[in-house]
């Protein structure tokens, strides 16, 4: 799936799974307040975008120049290349874990001298700026790391409440992300990082001999039929930051 799709994907599973607005289609699995919502959906639009830290010629590994290139580099070579390591149930899993770990045992603090403060402000300096600058909301990747650094300041400073859901954010944006590449031709390398090839009677495009399972109903990225699916999920995206920031203003 494109970089684009991935993060729409991401913006739509938040607002579908926190969204309160009046006449807005949601799940109500977490219901929040209409401002986390609206925040919510453009950092979970960048979470969507960070397994693909392991490919070198993604949008996002280009978006500091040499260091993001550099780390795009390490990262692939410790997964083991793109749609690796990174794309695995196993990867999933231990971001899981570790989100489960910072909600429950009460690792992310609002103390700005604590080391997880600092940490989650990166991290929403992160998925802002990819977010900001692969949905082409703004032009350039130094304006989306200026927006990106400000939006961290600005929340760690004046809205330290919203930090504890950050480890929701990033499990959703990443879970979104495999399963829109579980939807493509390349699949995802589920037993990584075990090789198990498909058993001789299920076709290979289904279970690859490398160990890829796949349900390509979106036939390969950027086909048309992905663009079917993501333009009226860019829009319900698009409904729920709206109808949620309607619903802030009018309160």
């Amino acid at each position: 799936m494109m970089g684009g799709h991935h993060a729409a994907t991401g913006a739509a599973a938040w607002v579908a799974v926190t969204a309160t607005a009046p006449g807005l289609a949601a799940l109500h699995v977490l219901p929040l307040a209409p401002g986390e919502t609206a925040l919510g959906a453009v950092l979970c639009a960048g979470a969507a975008l960070l397994p693909d830290a392991d490919h070198r010629q993604a949008t996002a590994a280009r978006s500091a120049g040499p260091i993001s290139e550099a780390a795009a580099s390490l990262v692939s070579t410790i997964s083991g290349g793109h749609r690796h390591g990174t794309h695995s149930p196993l990867a999933a899993a231990v971001v899981i874990a570790l989100a489960w770990a910072a909600w429950h045992l009460s690792w992310i603090t609002t103390d700005r001298y604590s080391i997880s403060w600092w940490v989650c402000g990166a991290t929403i300096a992160v998925l802002a700026a990819f977010a900001l600058r692969v949905l082409k909301i703004v032009s350039s990747w130094t304006l989306a790391w200026l927006a990106g650094v400000g939006a961290a300041a600005a929340i760690c400073l004046l809205w330290p409440s919203f930090l504890p859901l950050l480890p929701a954010i990033v499990v959703i944006g990443i879970v979104v992300h495999l399963a829109g590449d579980f939807l493509t031709t390349g699949g995802l390398p589920v037993f990584w990082p075990l090789k198990v090839p498909g058993p001789p009677l299920v076709p290979h495009w289904l279970w690859s001999r490398g160990g890829y399972i796949a349900l390509p109903v979106l036939g390969d990225a950027g086909s048309w039929r992905e663009w079917l699916l993501l333009v009226p999920i860019s829009l319900y995206a698009l409904w729920g930051v709206g109808a949620s920031l309607l619903l802030l203003i009018t309160r």
